[in-house]
């Protein structure tokens, strides 16, 4: 078996070819997976995670009223939000908001709250995001004619 492009034209692969090119994808190119609420937790909300570089992780921690579940890998902390917190604001560039809680990579959970629910309140935290990042919050800023 062969695959051609759509023209018809550029080079052929093999099927032994496209097996191997697949086999020597790195790890990252996993699939994609949902952060765990942590057992005797529920998310009546749903859940959304909400992702910052590394090194923003523990500047954030004491600025937030309350914590929920917090998970990190060398690269991010992620927070658990309520589903749809990315409704009417615009979280800073560096900041990755995954609908669903779907991540790639394989973070560990660093913090889990006391009481039933994983959420960290979605407001708290995009406040805490800005002013960390030096961002001025988008209700904030000036508007331009």
């Amino acid at each position: 078996m062969a695959v051609r492009g759509v023209s018809g034209g550029g080079q052929v692969l093999s099927l032994d070819t496209l097996v191997r090119l697949r086999r020597a994808l790195p790890a990252a190119s996993a699939a994609p997976r949902r952060l765990p609420v942590p057992d005797g937790m529920t998310a009546p909300l749903g859940c959304d995670a909400v992702a910052v570089p590394a090194r923003f992780g523990p500047l954030i921690m004491p600025r937030l009223p309350r914590v929920g579940c917090v998970y990190a890998d060398e690269a991010h902390w992620w927070w658990i939000v309520p589903s749809d917190s990315d409704y009417a604001l615009e979280w800073p560039g560096a900041v990755r908001y995954s609908t669903g809680a779907v991540v790639l990579d394989t973070p560990r959970l660093i913090h889990r709250p006391e009481g039933s629910v994983p959420y960290t309140p979605p407001i708290p935290l995009y406040l805490a995001l800005c002013r960390v990042m030096g961002i001025t919050p988008s209700w904030s800023r000036q508007i331009s004619a």
